[in-house]
């Protein structure tokens, strides 16, 4: 994967996690600065945090059960210790700080 194309897959990502946000059920915020993506649970106000990380070509995920590192193995991301994609990474993190099931529909 070029650096063009590792851009491209992580802003297309972000994009979509936050036109995720905008439309679920649950209320959590979202901050943007450049290539970090801070989601804030507002019930109990915890953190689940994006970056990118451009030198590795890995999108990680830092939450209360720990970092993730995630490479882009098409169709999309895979976390290199878990073996999850990410809707399926980021609903669990998100369902463990959150304390009950949540699910922001994400596709693979």
């Amino acid at each position: 994967m070029s650096q063009a194309e590792y851009d491209a897959a992580v802003e297309q990502t972000l994009i979509g996690i936050e036109d995720a946000l905008d439309h679920c059920d649950w209320d959590i915020d979202y901050e943007r600065s450049d290539a970090v993506l801070t989601l804030t649970l507002e019930d109990n106000g915890s953190q689940v945090i994006l970056s990118r990380q451009s030198a590795n070509r890995e999108l990680w995920i830092a939450a209360k059960s720990g970092g993730y590192h995630l490479s882009f193995e098409n169709p999309g991301w895979k976390c290199t210790t878990t073996g999850e994609d990410l809707p399926t990474l980021l609903d669990r993190v998100l369902s463990e700080q959150q304390g009950e099931q949540v699910s922001l529909g994400l596709s693979a």
